[in-house]
């Protein structure tokens, strides 16, 4: 279980720094399907896993090369606490095949508007 989960986190971690994605969407699935884990352990995980390294280092190489906006990045940082808060309220008072579905449908969504946005 240690090399899995630290294969899923390398390539979370990979993938987050080169193409400014979430964790999330690479780990949440990877427990699912690889450890078995249900919605509402792998989301928690998840979470858990990445309060210390937010993408620090990833988020520091853009800083040096000028492609950080620090004044909008901490806004979203704000929001994104506030609502990460409220999310969580919400997440855990679903069941877990409800939060399931809405997880995907968010995945599926997202993956249309990438892969047909210009």
């Amino acid at each position: 279980m240690l090399i899995i989960t630290s294969i899923i986190g390398l390539s979370a971690g990979i993938l987050g720094g080169l193409m400014g994605i979430g964790g999330g969407i690479i780990m949440i699935p990877a427990l699912i399907y690889l450890l078995k884990f249900n919605q509402h352990l792998a989301q928690g995980t998840t979470l858990a896993a990445m309060i210390p390294p937010i993408g620090i280092l990833a988020a520091f190489e853009y800083y040096k090369s000028g492609n950080v906006n620090i004044p909008v990045a901490i806004t979203l940082a704000l929001g994104f606490v506030i609502g990460g808060y409220i999310g969580g309220k919400i997440a855990v008072s679903l069941d877990t095949e409800t939060l399931r579905r809405v997880f995907g449908i968010i995945l599926f969504i997202m993956s249309l508007h990438i892969i047909f946005s210009k």
